[in-house]
């Protein structure tokens, strides 16, 4: 969208939703209307891509009150990656994209999954906030909200501090207990450290339960990519996760795999009935591209 004071307002009312992400944003918004005032500004959302989703997939399962009154459902996050991986894996496979289903798994410090059909995404594993869904670097993903009104109670603290601990110390470094860098559980694996093989073993579980449960939702896939730091480097996770997947007819290059890190690559075999490919995310790629479209539409 084309920034303006109303554009301004309805990001200052969603700040409570955001509140890591919005002020800076905001911040960097009036320091270029004050110094280039002249200058347009556009807001590339990481929701958009996600607004396809029907009803009963961003639903939640609440008073349908609360829906109405606050706004609760799910928006779901990483948008601008899912967008650009999606089409792009259909432009490197000569694929139609309006024709064909996809599971894009942007896997890194931060993760999600999403179902793409013919162009649209139609589930994705973040919700209401990006803590919902994989296993993430510091984030827990999805956990029992019976443990958060528990843990509340027992360290008897309030939601400030249950925020900044399912936010900031869960996920594989709250698991491991050292770090949420995977080339530091790699050398903790190697080294025999139990905890780091845990935390890996439930990252990758949990990418596996997702990619499976949108084949489901999707009834089969034709692509599966993989993007993000994790998606495009760790060779293992990719490996592990689609071997997981071979009763589905998911068939991996291993040899192929195991040599490509970083750049766009077919890694499924021939007969595999779902190809496997790795696009290298480019979401600053696409906030140019609909920023001059917007700008070009004045």
């Amino acid at each position: 969208m084309l920034i303006d004071e109303e554009v301004i307002s309805m990001i200052e009312e969603c700040i409570d939703m955001a509140p890591l992400h919005n002020p800076p944003n905001l911040a960097g918004i009036r320091a270029i209307n004050e110094l280039l005032p002249e200058v347009p500004q556009v807001a590339v959302f990481d929701t958009a891509f996600h607004q396809t989703m029907p009803d009963f997939a961003y639903m939640y399962a609440i008073p349908y009150s609360l829906y109405k009154k606050y706004g609760i459902r799910r928006y779901g996050f990483h948008g601008t990656s899912h967008r650009y991986v999606s089409k792009r894996a259909c432009d490197f496979l000569g694929l139609d994209y309006s024709k064909t289903k996809l599971i894009t798994a942007h896997i890194g410090n931060g993760g999600s999954v999403c179902a793409v059909e013919n162009g649209k995404s139609v589930d994705t594993s973040m919700g209401f906030t990006p803590i919902e869904g994989l296993m993430m670097g510091t984030r827990s993903g999805d956990v029992d909200l019976g443990v958060v009104t528990y843990l509340m109670e027992k360290e008897m603290i309030g939601s400030a501090a249950i925020s900044t601990l399912f936010n900031k110390h869960s996920g594989v470094i709250g698991v491991s207990g050292i770090s949420s860098d995977m080339r530091e559980i790699d050398k903790a694996i190697s080294e025999g450290n139990e905890r780091a093989a845990l935390a890996l073993k439930m990252y990758e579980y949990r990418i596996k339960k997702y990619i499976g449960s949108y084949m489901a939702a999707l009834n089969g896939a034709d692509v599966i990519v993989f993007t993000g730091g994790v998606g495009e480097n760790q060779t293992g996770t990719r490996q592990r996760v689609c071997e997981s997947l071979a009763f589905m007819g998911v068939k991996i290059d291993n040899e192929l795999n195991a040599s490509s890190r970083g750049k766009e690559v077919l890694l499924s075999l021939p007969n595999s009935a779902v190809k496997i490919v790795v696009i290298p995310t480019d979401e600053e790629f696409m906030i140019a591209s609909d920023t001059l479209e917007i700008i070009n539409g004045k």
